[in-house]
């Protein structure tokens, strides 16, 4: 497995580690029957799982780009000193398109763990990944338009690194598959030299747990 992309990230109160390891029948629960995953993939490009063999596929991709160097999945766990600690709370990607020296980031949170601040604590520890291990030059993030929720958590982490809102965009992000066609969406986008310049205490990055 290539270690281009780290298999641990540590922030404050978050631990992160890849997606592609998580078990199966865990994560199908989550996806298909957690309470609120209608409202979890509202604006979403996905809609709950409908069995465990679509799940199993999500992960079989998941490691596939892993190991392509197009892109990391990580689950989200809230830390030991956390409501749910240990718990999968959401999960959190970083897609490179090498041709742009660019990232691109997501992210979603079940219901419980909404309202905590961690779309801006995950932000940094990818970020910090983007910048200082994958050597990119730019990092974008996305949310649909009418995703007020998102947009709050979105411009409070992009300001505080120094980025800036690009405008929206029209039919730029496909729809859920229920929904289908495509939907408007505001883009953000952070510079490594914005981020330099505002980054704080960095995450702690493990590239190998067995050393």
């Amino acid at each position: 497995m290539t270690n281009l992309f780290p298999e641990r990230i540590e922030t404050d109160r978050l631990v992160m580690e890849p997606m592609h390891e998580v078990d199966v029948h865990r994560l199908y629960e989550i996806c298909a029957e957690d309470d609120g995953i209608e409202d979890v993939t509202e604006y979403m490009p996905w809609d709950p799982h409908d069995t465990p063999k679509e799940t199993a596929e999500f992960l079989e991709h998941q490691a596939e780009q892993w190991e392509e160097c197009d892109s990391a999945g990580y689950v989200i766990r809230p830390g030991k000193d956390e409501d749910g600690a240990g718990e999968i709370a959401g999960s959190t990607a970083l897609h490179v398109d090498w041709d742009k020296q660019l990232g691109t980031i997501g992210l979603w949170l079940r219901k419980p763990f909404w309202g905590r601040g961690y779309s801006g604590e995950r932000a940094g520890g990818l970020l910090a990944v983007a910048f200082d291990h994958v050597d990119l030059e730019m990092v974008s993030v996305t949310h649909q338009a009418g995703n007020e929720k998102s947009r709050r958590a979105i411009e409070k982490y992009v300001d505080r690194f120094g980025g800036r809102h690009e405008g929206l965009l029209r039919n730029f992000e496909p729809a859920n598959l229920e929904t289908g066609g495509a939907v408007d969406a505001h883009r953000y986008t952070i510079a490594a030299e914005e981020f330099e310049a505002n980054r704080g205490e960095p995450p702690t990055v493990t590239f190998d747990r067995e050393t």
